[in-house]
């Protein structure tokens, strides 16, 4: 059957490109991460409780959060977190491979079952589900260089306004998280000595807030009359200066008018004051950057630098964006050291070829092979769900001396017909077809038995070993069928009968000639010093058991000595501290 690709060479490079342009549309396609996705779905669910301590917001919101989302389906374990500050988060981890989507819908339909026992400030102030990841893929301040020009509650709700919209467009962000709640509010500073003089409590002036600062739809008059007009009733709506809120009635018994300014103090300031930024002494947000589940975060950063980019042309004078953390960073110098490898040993493997087979034509077949076998495998890696990662890169960096054995066996049969023989290139190509296809056959599924069955192992280390093994595995079978289709068209397009047209024409002494020459002496020297090592061990077997037993010795040392870790330590050049000061 695979005598058809001698025959007809097109055929063969057809299916080569095929292979080549679906590789291609892999490789632009694939997600780029430092690692291959470990971490299991994860949803957030977060909100604030105005005014309650840590203790009041696990008592009365957390815990019946927690019975509800409860045995959602496939789910792992729950962890919360509450602040004194009245903010909380619940974090539901979910079984690896499952759907973020349905995961975060589920959970939402868990958090709509436990809102009506939950308080009504909690409600009021809204609760937020979101899909994420718990790990920072980027940090990145925003500060002025100068404090008496803007304060912190400008920078933040500048952000907010005009950075955090766009950012969280960016495919693949899931939240924007801005440190330090300063968004602009009105606050309402309650004197406790004057409320109970004039005997109100907290809850009349929380009333009298809502009831006469808020949006209303008044309607319309004369819409079912036979008034010509009708008129639409507006209402001023919510109120927006101290003053106004000032004037706010809270408490009339017919001959006395208390009103707001009466027992609070109103200013405009920020919704929270838990907190302050500060980056080298000025005034400052810092914004944290969390990623989707599956998605890249290679392109959420060019994404995010692109829009801080565009967005900094405008900012207001003296405001300036300085970056904290970047993944990009250390992805692109973790896969760039990767890849710059990998084509240094395309090129090795180019000149070892090139110096053993001595022969341009020759060496120029596994040249054209092993890139097609390599640039393939992107496109299955896009079909399995994998990434490009530094596991996948390594895998393919080992495959290329794998890869290039298939077509240099085929091209040293063809060579070994044609030697001292008058064959053709292409009978000769026939010929080795017919010896060593069921090797080849053979040699792959030995292979694939070595490293599929690695793709079984579970867990997050399971993860790792299946996408290492598995991008050997599909380089490896890419190699093989080149073997048997690419690699015969080319050795009987391209190789040539040395010995036929030394015949015709004599043989000329060239500079590569004479290097070949020197080489194979040294070479078959070499191998000779190999042999008689060999029968001396043969017959001094205790020499050999010493060797053996002193590299088991070795490397059970090594094993043990080395430092044991789920994945290489690195300096990420920065460092993060936590410090809880007394109560």
């Amino acid at each position: 059957m695979f005598k058809k690709f001698i025959d007809r060479p097109v055929l063969a490079t057809v299916i080569s490109i095929i292979i080549v342009v679906l590789g291609i549309l892999g490789l632009t396609r694939l997600p780029v991460t430092r690692f291959p996705d470990i971490s299991p779905p994860t949803v957030l669910v977060s909100g604030s409780y105005p005014g309650g301590n840590a203790q009041t917001v696990l008592r009365s919101v957390v815990t019946p959060l927690e019975e509800q989302i409860n045995g959602v389906e496939d789910m792992s374990y729950i962890k919360s977190t509450a602040s004194n500050d009245g903010t909380f988060s619940v974090t539901v981890v979910f079984k690896q491979g499952v759907n973020p989507d349905q995961a975060a819908v589920n959970v939402q339909n868990r958090v709509q079952q436990a809102t009506p026992v939950l308080p009504t400030e909690v409600v009021r102030m809204g609760l937020t589900t979101s899909k994420q990841q718990n790990s920072m893929i980027m940090v990145f301040n925003i500060y002025t260089d100068d404090n008496t020009k803007y304060d912190e509650k400008f920078i933040q709700n500048y952000a907010n306004i005009n950075l955090v919209p766009q950012i969280k467009r960016i495919k693949g962000v899931g939240q924007a998280q801005i440190f330090g709640a300063k968004d602009y509010s009105m606050r309402v500073w309650l004197n406790p000595r004057k409320m109970a003089s004039l005997g109100i409590l907290p809850a009349e002036v929380t009333a009298a807030i809502a009831d006469q600062s808020l949006e209303s739809a008044p309607g319309k008059i004369g819409e079912e009359s036979d008034a010509l007009l009708e008129y639409v009733i507006r209402y001023k709506g919510k109120k927006n200066t101290p003053e106004e809120y000032e004037n706010i009635v809270v408490k009339n018994d017919g001959t006395n008018v208390v009103r707001l300014k009466d027992v609070a103090r109103v200013e405009f300031g920020s919704i929270s004051y838990s907190g302050n930024n500060f980056s080298n002494g000025r005034n400052a947000v810092t914004m944290a950057i969390m990623q989707t589940s599956g998605s890249n975060a290679n392109e959420i950063e060019i994404g995010i630098d692109n829009v801080l980019e565009r967005y900094s042309k405008s900012f207001p004078p003296g405001l300036h964006v300085s970056k904290i953390i970047s993944t990009k960073e250390k992805l692109d110098e973790a896969t760039g050291q990767v890849k710059h490898t990998l084509i240094e040993a395309f090129i090795l493997v180019f000149i070892v070829v090139f110096i053993f087979l001595q022969d341009f034509r020759s060496t120029l077949i596994p040249a054209i092979a092993v890139p097609v076998a390599i640039v393939g495998t992107f496109f299955f890696l896009l079909v399995l769900g994998f990434t490009i990662n530094v596991l996948t890169l390594f895998a393919l960096v080992l495959a290329i001396g794998i890869v290039v054995d298939d077509a240099i066996v085929v091209v040293e049969a063809v060579h070994s017909n044609m030697e001292g023989t008058t064959l053709t290139p292409k009978d000769a190509t026939r010929k080795a077809m017919n010896d060593i296809t069921g090797a080849v056959i053979s040699i792959t599924l030995v292979m694939c038995a070595v490293f599929i069955p690695i793709g079984f192992m579970s867990g997050s280390a399971g993860i790792f070993y299946k996408q290492f093994a598995y991008t050997m595995v599909i380089a490896i079978i890419i190699s093989a069928v080149n073997a048997l289709t690419l690699t015969p068209a080319l050795s009987a397009l391209f190789l040539k009968n040395h010995y036929t047209e030394d015949h015709e024409k004599g043989h000329k002494k060239t500079f590569g000639s004479r290097f070949s020459k020197a080489f194979n002496a040294g070479f078959n020297n070499m191998t000779n010093r190999y042999g008689k090592s060999l029968r001396f061990l043969a017959k001094n077997k205790w020499v050999s058991a010493i060797l053996i037993l002193a590299i088991i010795c070795v490397v059970g040392w090594l094993v043990k000595s080395t430092t044991k870790s789920f994945v290489p330590m690195e300096d990420d050049g920065l460092f993060v501290y936590s410090v809880s000061m007394p109560p």
